[in-house]
């Protein structure tokens, strides 16, 4: 791997790590889905002048648009909805945890979907300790009615982090080789509209921000988070392929549980700690033997996304 496909990883993780923080700022004061509809219109600020100067504009093809609007919605409408409510619910440290199994729901789809990222006893034996992970960080809610809005909101972050592996694998099999600004320009325009779609559906009245706090909240989950993130991420998924791409949920548990402790002053438990490690472990395992491999370059034009009844689309 090149010098400049580690900085961006990086940087990826600082910027989305930090999210969660910003999040749980911004949804204080505004409801989950406007929240996100007002990000990805920060992010389109961003995206639209970059677009129309390198001169990719949206196409016309019926199929691409299609599987554009695909990625859209699992990659940034479905989870950034589901993120923002479960942090209505649970500290921002706890969803950056919990975010932080995207790998792991992307191993599994991805065996299922791509031919070279099959599961292995070594991959196996990560999904293992990422699974016991997540019940560590789930036991304290169990049995217990007082906390079970908290169950709901984990479940929501690991309902976005499934979705985010969704759109990866589907991203890597059905998007590979297209411009990297076409793909974070055309999905978040079409994330954005049907965001503000569902608003009225959602949240009605939508409320307007009015705290300089939320609006710089919603400006670096934006420009930042939804605009310069996306861009990194789909190069890395087209430099790394689907699992490696998602090893920067690494970072998420760290740099998500450290703001969350210093700057919202969250509580830090033995179960957070124990369950951030055995997550990370996890992952680290699961993906320690496909991290020094090349993508074959062959893989990404063999693997289609599955059609109904199991046969692959032509």
């Amino acid at each position: 791997m090149r010098l400049r496909e580690w900085g961006a990883f990086w940087l990826l993780g600082a910027i989305w790590g930090s999210s969660f923080l910003w999040i749980k700022i911004a949804v204080a004061e505004i409801g989950p889905v406007t929240l996100a509809a007002y990000r990805l219109l920060f992010g389109l600020a961003g995206l639209l002048p970059l677009a129309w100067m390198t001169g990719q504009a949206i196409p016309r093809d019926r199929g691409l648009l299609i599987r554009f609007l695909g990625l859209a919605v699992f990659n940034t409408a479905l989870p950034f909805a589901l993120i923002s409510w479960g942090e209505t619910r649970i500290s921002s440290g706890l969803a950056a945890i919990l975010n932080g199994s995207t790998p792991l729901f992307t191993l599994i789809i991805a065996h299922f979907w791509l031919r070279d990222e099959k599961i292995t006893p070594r991959r196996a034996a990560g999904l293992a300790l990422g699974f016991v992970g997540v019940v560590v960080l789930m036991s304290r809610d169990l049995g217990s009615p007082a906390a079970l809005g908290s169950a709901w909101g984990q479940a929501a972050v690991l309902a976005a982090s499934c979705s985010y592996a969704v759109a990866a694998t589907f991203a890597r099999a059905s998007l590979r080789g297209q411009p990297l600004v076409l793909q974070a320009t055309a999905s978040v325009l079409m994330a954005d509209a049907v965001l503000w779609l569902a608003v009225p559906v959602a949240e009605w009245p939508p409320r307007l921000p009015h705290l300089p706090g939320t609006w710089v909240a919603l400006g670096w989950l934006g420009l930042l988070g939804s605009c310069v993130a996306y861009l990194l991420y789909y190069y890395l998924i087209n430099a790394w392929g689907a699992t490696r791409a998602t090893i920067v949920t690494y970072v998420f548990p760290v740099i998500g549980l450290f703001f969350g402790v210093a700057v919202l002053r969250e509580p830090l438990t033995a179960q957070l700690v124990a369950g951030t490690l055995l997550i990370v472990t996890g992952i680290a395992t699961a993906t320690r033997a496909s991290i020094g491999r090349p993508v074959p370059q062959a893989s990404w034009q063999s693997a289609r996304p599955p059609m109904a009844g199991g046969r692959c689309r032509k």
